[in-house]
């Protein structure tokens, strides 16, 4: 059989299960780091629950992602766990959902562990969302997902740190409100709301365009060239004018893209 026939033949079981996303639809990916409650505790002992160093790490490894080839126009993280909002004129590798999924968590774990200096591994799963409001409402559970979090493992941590076991911190904190574990943390002298924006609400990236000094090549007259540059959010708003935000960027991006 020539190689050409055998190429036909054999691509038919490797792609016959390919699913595409829909034109138009918004797709979000959500990554999360695979074991890294372990993986931080053997690899860098961090400071818990929450270190700049780690931040730091998932920062960069958010940049990278909307550096690699996707047109990413929003990127949020939060603990270990990253989302990537695409343009919806995105066409990358034919909008198959295999290939995201795939390169996505292999770009992750490649950027974050030569970053960590030890093997670190994510996965990926691919939201597919038809209104803009179905993407602030994503956002926004992300949003409020990282204050329940954050306000539990202070919680956790702050009695750890006083001398309760994992099982003990744990049976603690069981059924307690959000009033409650405001006020646990507040006995220690911890006022939650006092505590760095970025540890309650995420991270948020997003592109803005810039002026910058150049030179015409030809004329060699000083101009202005228009330049994209990742901004950094370390103090996002909270609730409605979380959803507000992401509306607007996703606007904005809609207008450039017109």
């Amino acid at each position: 059989m020539k190689f050409d026939d055998l190429d036909r033949k054999m691509r038919v079981f490797e792609t016959s299960a390919d699913l595409c996303v829909l034109p138009e639809l918004f797709m979000v990916a959500r990554l999360d780091g695979r074991s890294f409650t372990r993986l931080t505790k053997d690899a860098g002992q961090f400071e818990v629950p929450f270190d700049f160093r780690f931040r730091d790490l998932m920062v960069s490894t958010v940049e990278a992602l909307m550096k690699c080839g996707f047109r990413v126009i929003y990127a949020y993280t939060e603990s270990d766990e990253i989302s990537l909002l695409f343009d919806p004129e995105e066409q990358l590798f034919g909008r198959k959902l295999r290939k995201y999924n795939s390169t996505l968590a292999g770009e992750a774990s490649a950027r974050f562990s030569l970053k960590l200096g030890q093997p670190a591994c994510f996965d990926c799963r691919i939201s597919q969302l038809p209104t803009i409001q179905l993407v602030v409402d994503y956002f926004r559970w992300r949003n409020e997902d990282a204050a329940r979090n954050a306000l539990s493992a202070w919680c956790y941590w702050t009695l750890r740190k006083d001398g309760h076991n994992e099982q003990q911190a744990t049976k603690r904190l069981l059924g307690l409100s959000v009033n409650q574990k405001n006020e646990l943390l507040f006995q220690y002298g911890i006022n939650f709301n006092d505590l760095p924006n970025w540890q309650k609400r995420g991270i948020g990236l997003y592109w803005e365009e810039h002026d910058k000094p150049s030179v015409n090549p030809i004329t060699l007259e000083k101009v202005n060239a228009r330049r994209r540059q990742i901004c950094i959010d370390y103090d996002l708003p909270m609730k409605e004018d979380y959803s507000q935000f992401v509306r607007s960027i996703i606007c904005k991006s809609q207008t450039q893209g017109a």
